[in-house]
């Protein structure tokens, strides 16, 4: 890795916590110069301007996220459980990010959705592609018979994602895990009811 690759890789690490606690329309060059300790000569000797950190850092969180996901899938085995890594995997990443904002989609989708074209199409993207990852799991578990037939997976797809961003969105707002919980548990009741 170059000594560039190295420096870009750094602003990244470092502000994408910033951008996903402030959004992007809060996140001033000054906050970007604080966190990284470089001079704006630096910076932009990275990246064009601050959309190009904005982006690279949404992609550093949203892969962060998605490595999560995909570890705990790899060690499960039937359909209901992989559904049910989402509840924990996000459960455990609210926990955690408690001091980096959360969910880096969802803030992403509100702080973007009419004021930065190019962030609001990666969480739609980033949305899409969860969505069509639940679908493929359930068709799966449809084919192996663990989950009902008649269940229709975009359905459940959509009805997970509302639930959890919901979830996250009133725990934030309220102040209160206990609204996370109760949501989440309502979550995996609708999972275990599904085969």
């Amino acid at each position: 890795m170059s000594k560039a690759e190295k420096t870009r890789n750094f602003i990244v690490e470092k502000t994408a916590p910033i951008f996903n606690m402030k959004g992007y329309a809060g996140t001033s060059l000054n906050d970007i110069t604080a966190a990284t300790g470089l001079t704006k000569g630096s910076i932009y000797g990275n990246f064009a301007n601050k959309d190009e950190v904005a982006l690279a850092a949404f992609d550093y969180n949203l892969d962060s996220l998605v490595t999560r996901i995909n570890a705990q899938l790899a060690k499960q085995t039937e359909t209901k459980r992989k559904l049910l890594v989402y509840v924990d995997v996000y459960q455990d990443f609210i926990k955690d990010t408690n001091s980096m904002g959360g969910c880096p989609i969802l803030n992403t989708a509100i702080d973007a959705d009419d004021t930065h074209p190019s962030l609001r199409e990666r969480a739609v993207k980033a949305v899409l592609g969860w969505k069509k990852a639940i679908i493929k799991l359930v068709e799966e578990g449809i084919a192996n018979q663990e989950i009902k037939a008649e269940n229709n997976a975009e359905q459940i797809a959509l009805t997970m994602i509302a639930m959890i961003e919901g979830g996250i969105m009133i725990s934030r707002l309220t102040g209160k895990t206990d609204n996370w919980n109760l949501i989440m548990d309502s979550l995996k009741k609708y999972i275990n009811s599904l085969g």
